[in-house]
């Protein structure tokens, strides 16, 4: 194992004074215990010699020199020798990525099989799926720029919508990347990680040249983009898969503008690279997106040291089998291992609340002493099953932390308690519905048909001086917002809804979707409203995503060619 001595140091160094007692005590033990320096001074050292009665024979190794090498290495293990870092755990790239596709009608050319736009939604999705667990979203853009699916972590939402991409969605042809830009910043404008934005495009307007440059310039996030098509060009396919033809009955074809986008991206600092019929483009992609965000985040991190202590433990043991030699018995021996054990606790364990209490009570035992000796505030913090963690909520005065508990639990006790706390949180609605369901359950309880007979009485006096409330639903108990409770009690579980009206709303297949949208974000955005707006559906879908979790796929470090 190579250690590297410019960084060995020692995590927890205040471990290190025990080396002194580890040293000293030898010498203090040795010196205490030596016949020979008591009487030095006062019998001659010839005679004393044979007045010395029993064992004259000095063992080399005596159990004290046990005890202060348990001690030394001890104080060594607990200071936590280290000299290397180590990857923080769950530390993935979890920066968002953003692909901006065009959808103008070159991108139907056929010199790239089967088309150009075809051969960008295939890399698309395999980007995607090469980034499991990392957030993925898409922007589209012709004339004007749209959003499809915000960035999320789920492959389907993507593989939902891109197949139905085509070019005639969009309400106008062009090459307006600009727009496209502006829709994914705004994606990107709340996200604190150092996100990326990939361009997929055949060509560039030059007349948006430079506010493209000076967008791309002031952004925080990483700009790449992957030219897709061949300086030949080739023929155009129509939406029936036949050659577009032009009014003289020629071929259309579809141009490659690499020198524009060559341009552009050469003014923006953007790093360009091919499209490619392998993998290397999404390798490629991964690799600069995963080196952005280590570069973006790299003041942020704080170093992890790889604790290397425990490899002292072996000749601790060793040591502590050899003090068990008969002779050699230590009796606070193990008083010092416990202590040593006790001070070299990871933190991680300290920080998440754990306490030496737990090697010999569980949370449930020391909650129920606790609330034996009236601690109901501590008890609710350690108790772990629900019943008694409402319990103590309860008793102390906590009735929404008891609501809670109780409501995570469906039996009758539980229900008589949800009933009990809902009285005193003066809903008694809510809680004669938690009495009955109770009473469901165990028929004739005398407390709960107790306490219903005078919450009914109650709720009667209440009524001469107001209105009867709405009657409310069995299966869920909403709280008296008037009383400023605002929390809903389920009860009951709620029944879902039927699947017919599920599929009433799955009537509109994507493309036709995605075409209805682009049209009213492109009239709105004419009428000077918002070019990109994300809609009911692109706002579920966000929430839906929910990406937390990031992908630490391999990258390979050589990019795919400049076109």
């Amino acid at each position: 194992m190579e250690i590297d001595l410019t960084a060995f140091h020692f995590l927890r160094p205040l471990w290190l004074l025990l080396l002194i007692p580890a040293v000293g005590l030898p010498f203090v033990w040795l010196r205490r215990n030596d016949v020979r320096a008591r009487w030095r001074h006062l019998i001659e050292p010839a005679l004393l010699e044979h007045l010395i009665v029993g064992d004259t024979k000095r063992r080399v190794l005596q159990p004290v020199h046990t005890l202060g090498l348990l001690l030394g290495i001890g104080a060594l293990a607990a200071a936590g020798p280290t000299w290397q870092q180590e990857r923080p755990p769950f530390n993935q790239d979890k920066a968002p990525l953003v692909v901006v596709l065009e959808l103008a009608h070159s991108m139907d050319a056929t010199d790239v099989a089967p088309t150009r736009l075809e051969r960008a939604k295939r890399k698309l999705l395999d980007l995607a799926r090469a980034r499991a667990g990392a957030r993925t979203g898409l922007v589209v853009f012709a004339a004007s720029g749209h959003l499809v699916v915000p960035p999320t972590d789920d492959p389907a939402m993507l593989e939902l919508f891109v197949p139905a991409l085509s070019s005639a969605l969009m309400p106008r042809d062009g090459k307006n990347a600009t727009a496209g830009l502006d829709a994914a910043e705004r994606l990107l404008a709340h996200d604190p990680a150092a996100g990326t934005i990939v361009f997929m495009s055949d060509g560039f307007d030059s007349d948006q040249e430079d506010a493209f440059v000076q967008k791309a310039k002031s952004l925080r996030h990483q700009l790449l983009w992957l030219a897709v098509g061949t300086e030949e060009g080739g023929p155009i396919r129509d939406a029936d898969g036949r050659i577009a033809m032009d009014p003289q009955g020629r071929p259309l074809q579809g141009s490659f503008d690499a020198r524009a986008i060559r341009h552009a991206a050469d003014a923006a600092n953007i790093p360009l690279a091919s499209m490619r019929a392998d993998d290397d483009d999404v390798v490629w992609v991964q690799h600069r997106a995963q080196a952005w965000l280590a570069q973006a985040e790299e003041s942020k991190i704080v170093p992890r040291w790889k604790e290397n202590g425990y490899w002292l433990v072996l000749p601790l043991l060793l040591l502590a089998l050899w003090s068990f030699r008969r002779g050699w018995s230590v009796k606070w021996l193990p008083v010092v291992l416990l202590a040593l054990a006790l001070g070299a606790a990871p933190r991680h364990a300290q920080a998440a609340g754990w306490q030496w209490l737990d090697l010999f009570a569980t949370h449930d035992q020391q909650g129920r002493w606790q609330f034996e000796h009236g601690d109901y505030k501590g008890a609710a913090r350690s108790f772990d099953d629900p019943m008694w963690k409402g319990r103590a909520q309860y008793l102390a005065g906590d009735y929404s932390g008891a609501l809670d508990s109780f409501s995570h639990l469906k039996s009758a006790q539980a229900y008589f308690y949800i009933g009990n706390t809902l009285a005193h949180l003066d809903d008694y609605h809510a809680a004669i519905k938690a009495y009955d369901n109770a009473l469901a359950l165990q028929p004739g309880w005398p407390d709960a048909v107790a306490n219903r007979s005078l919450l009914l009485r109650l709720l009667a006096l209440d009524q001469q001086n107001e209105s009867d409330p709405e009657e409310e639903q069995p299966d869920q108990i909403q709280v008296d917002k008037k009383k400023g409770r605002g929390t809903s009690v389920v009860v009951q579980g709620a029944p879902s809804p039927s699947e017919d009206v599920w599929m009433r709303n799955l009537n509109t297949s994507p493309a036709a979707f995605l075409q209805q949208r682009f049209q009213q974000e492109s009239d709105g955005s004419a009428n000077g409203s918002r070019a990109v707006n994300v809609d009911a559906a692109g706002a579920d879908a966000a929430n839906a995503a929910n990406a937390n979790a990031a992908s630490g796929v391999a990258a390979s470090t050589h990019a795919a060619g400049s076109p």
